[in-house]
């Protein structure tokens, strides 16, 4: 079975609602995975955005949400989770604005794409603290059992 990665909020290269943006309520979509390989003990859930400033230009990706070590049976995340929320064992990586937590798309020009990826992982990855997207990524080198991906894009009116 392969992993997937959805949201009841829209749909893979669907349009985010602005709800979940810097131009409504700025709160973190509803996210569900099906799939998880049985040997996964944790879950990394990365989110970006690839296109940053101008996606006709882009010179850098901007990190909106970094979480690590979520357990692996967790079967997704509700719209609006907050720190106290995540499932228990769960580490909160620091995005782009340098803080946790969720921070919705916010593009100063054009249609950005945001990935939603979620990475299944043989071990728990420790003594992070609060990681940016790079040690992440270096933490995880070689303990990637599956991973997948949900795309969703956003135009600020």
């Amino acid at each position: 079975m392969t992993m997937t990665l959805t949201s009841t909020a829209f749909a893979h290269l669907g349009s985010i609602p602005a709800k979940y943006t810097c131009d409504g309520q700025n709160v973190s979509p509803p996210l569900a995975w099906s799939g998880v390989p049985a040997g996964a003990n944790c879950l990394v859930l990365i989110v970006d955005d690839p296109d940053a400033p101008d996606p006709k230009a882009p010179k850098r990706t901007w990190v909106h949400w970094l979480l690590y070590n979520i357990p692996g049976a967790t079967p997704g995340l509700a719209e609006n989770v907050q720190s106290g929320q995540l499932p228990a064992g769960t580490g909160e990586g620091e995005n782009d604005w340098q803080r946790t937590g969720y921070g919705g798309p916010c593009p100063p020009i054009g249609r950005h794409r945001y990935f939603f990826k979620l990475y299944a992982l043989d071990a728990p990855l420790s003594g992070l603290g609060r990681p940016d997207k790079a040690k992440l990524l270096k933490a995880m080198e070689g303990h990637i059992l599956e991973q997948t991906e949900l795309v969703g894009t956003y135009q600020r009116p």
